[in-house]
């Protein structure tokens, strides 16, 4: 049997007990340049993998590509070489007035329309975000927005067209791409999940041309600078993480 698993590369195992997982390879080495001691322990495709330290802490940075599915690819992987506490740092399309670009929003839970997690369990089964991973990221970011998010598998602006007044009326804040199946992974493993998000655009149907969007502005660079330190604190913080 090989020492590393197939589809991330990464040892099978040994890995420390808390990993941050981000879509953007180039953003997990932008995260581990932060950390104590980075080294580079696996690389395939969209995936990129590190270890190193945050405040003395060992953790893993991991990058997980776009959707879902090849994301609970790496869940999966990083679970077992040893990872029990996940949280996600990603970016977001604001659904509620008062949320803008560069703000950060920490998810309580998450709306299933991500394209996998059905296949995993019943859709009436909630993606809930661990009790102790959103009070950790509260604590580190009290100014954050805290709510339900969206997890859309069709989730770009030039794509997205299914009408969602229904959830802007029921107070979804925010929507990406991912962070429902690592809920749902999380909680059918038994193990630790949250996310926080940084507001990269305005999603609403009445909000400009979708083809102007572009989530490459110093105002959302800044607020990922910023919910990179809140997530590392924040991982390290969990309490009953290992």
């Amino acid at each position: 049997m090989s020492d590393v698993l197939p589809i991330t590369k990464i040892p099978r195992h040994g890995l420390p007990p808390r990993a941050l997982v981000v879509g953007d390879p180039d953003r997990a080495t932008a995260v581990a340049e932060s950390l104590e001691d980075a080294v580079l322990v696996g690389q395939n495709r969209e995936y990129r993998s590190y270890t190193g330290s945050w405040r003395g802490v060992p953790v893993v940075v991991s990058s997980h590509g776009v959707g879902g599915p090849g994301a609970l690819c790496q869940f999966g992987e990083l679970a077992e070489a040893g990872v029990r506490t996940f949280l996600r740092l990603g970016t977001a399309g604001s659904l509620a007035d008062g949320i803008t670009d560069g703000d950060l929003v920490i998810a309580e839970a998450a709306v299933r329309d991500d394209g996998v997690t059905q296949q995993l369990i019943h859709p009436e089964y909630p993606a809930f975000a661990t009790p102790e991973a959103v009070v950790a990221l509260s604590r580190a970011a009290p100014e954050a927005h805290r709510g339900v998010v969206w997890t859309r598998a069709a989730f770009s602006p030039l794509v997205l067209t299914l009408p969602m007044a229904d959830y802007l009326a029921a107070r979804v804040i925010a929507i990406e791409m991912e962070l429902s199946t690592l809920l749902v992974f999380a909680a059918l493993r038994g193990l630790r999940a949250g996310g926080v998000l940084v507001i990269d655009g305005d999603a609403r149907p009445e909000h400009p041309d979708p083809s102007a969007y572009d989530p490459h502005r110093d105002v959302v660079a800044a607020g990922v600078a910023r919910a990179t330190r809140v997530a590392l604190d924040a991982l390290i913080d969990v309490e009953g993480a290992e």
